[in-house]
């Protein structure tokens, strides 16, 4: 009975201790929706400067046929435990999120984020696979929630008629990615940019934000 408690007592010590070493953590996030949701991200990582940095934050207009898409994305570095507010935040939302940790850094190589329509994703990584590219997906999330479509503006049509098909963009159904891949070969990183860039995603070279981030 004693030594049942003992081990009790350890394992209970060990749980702890890593514990302790996760809330001290620093990782990376990445958070992709609407502006409404990335303005709230970005507003509470201000307010939480000393815990999290905002390493860049991107608007994208996507052109597709005589539409537009429109979504935003932000990265943020910092605390674990804050980091994953800003997840249950994009949870509630409906935005995409995507957790880094250095265990990522450490194990994988070449580190890629892509982010774009889930179509535009599904068909970027589909010609990477076609041309041998060694690679894998280790980690994907898709938003719930609208993603801001309305028509080009060079599309010329009366404004009454442009007011009365806008709600109809809104409501289509738009999904957003965001996923992590690891190249196998650092010589087959500027072949993912360019098929990705192809295929109007885009894409963010781990290791330029890891430099960034330690700065």
């Amino acid at each position: 009975m004693i030594e049942d408690n003992i081990k009790v007592l350890r394992q209970a010590a060990k749980i702890s201790s890593t514990d302790n070493t996760n809330r001290d953590e620093k990782v990376w996030c990445i958070i992709a929706g609407n502006v409404e949701l990335i303005d709230d991200i970005a507003y509470k990582a201000i307010a939480s400067k000393h815990s999290v940095r905002i390493l860049f934050r991107e608007h994208a207009i996507l052109k597709e046929n005589k539409l537009r898409k429109k979504f935003d994305f932000i990265m943020l570095h910092g605390n674990s435990l804050k980091i994953n507010e800003f997840k249950r935040i994009s949870d509630e939302k409906g935005g995409s999120f995507i957790r880094i940790s250095p265990m990522h850094l450490k194990e994988e190589p070449n580190l890629m984020i892509l982010v774009a329509p889930d179509d535009a994703i599904r068909r970027t990584v589909s010609t990477i696979e076609r041309s041998k590219i060694p690679f894998a997906i280790l980690l994907e999330s898709q938003t719930t929630g609208f993603i801001e479509v309305d028509l080009d503006p060079n599309v010329k049509l009366p404004g009454f008629i442009k007011s009365m098909l806008k709600p109809l963009y809104n409501v289509s159904d738009v999904v957003l990615s965001t996923i992590l891949i690891s190249v196998d070969e650092k010589k087959d990183i500027g072949k993912v940019q360019s098929v990705a860039t192809s295929n109007k995603v885009f894409v963010i070279d781990f290791k330029d934000l890891k430099m960034e981030a330690s700065q």
